[in-house]
């Protein structure tokens, strides 16, 4: 099921409630998955910058989501690429289609990062995922 958001905007669509509800049922039944990094990506349209900030901020809306359905925010990692990891070419409207995504990645297992790569994927911490 996708995740999807308001154009230009980090508010999820009410669509994106069945796929949250399968992500904290995955959760859910799999309690040695200790961390799940919700990574979000943009096309190259417009600034670049702005793209990060936003890919940062819907991982963020992601993982509160989450949590507000009953997912431990320590298990969540909201990490934004941008436009720096493009499944696609940009130069179609599907391709731009393809590359605003968000995908659901296994970081950590009872503690421990997986093939010993940084839980982050390389991309942009967005911020803490439990709430003040």
């Amino acid at each position: 099921q996708p995740i999807v958001f308001e154009t230009g905007s980090d508010k999820l669509k009410e669509e994106s409630n069945a796929a949250l509800a399968i992500i904290k049922q995955y959760l859910t039944d799999k309690s040695y998955i200790s961390l799940l990094r919700i990574e979000c990506h943009t096309d190259n349209s417009g600034n670049l910058a702005a793209n990060q900030t936003l890919s940062e901020k819907r991982a963020l809306a992601v993982c509160a989501a989450l949590v507000k359905m009953g997912v431990d925010c320590k298990r969540l990692l909201a990490v934004g690429f941008g436009a720096t990891k493009p499944v696609a070419g940009n130069d179609t409207p599907e391709g731009r289609a393809a590359n605003q995504r968000v995908n659901i990645i296994n970081a950590a297992l009872r503690g421990h990062a997986i093939g010993g790569l940084p839980v982050d994927g390389g991309g942009k911490l967005a911020g803490d995922s439990c709430p003040q």
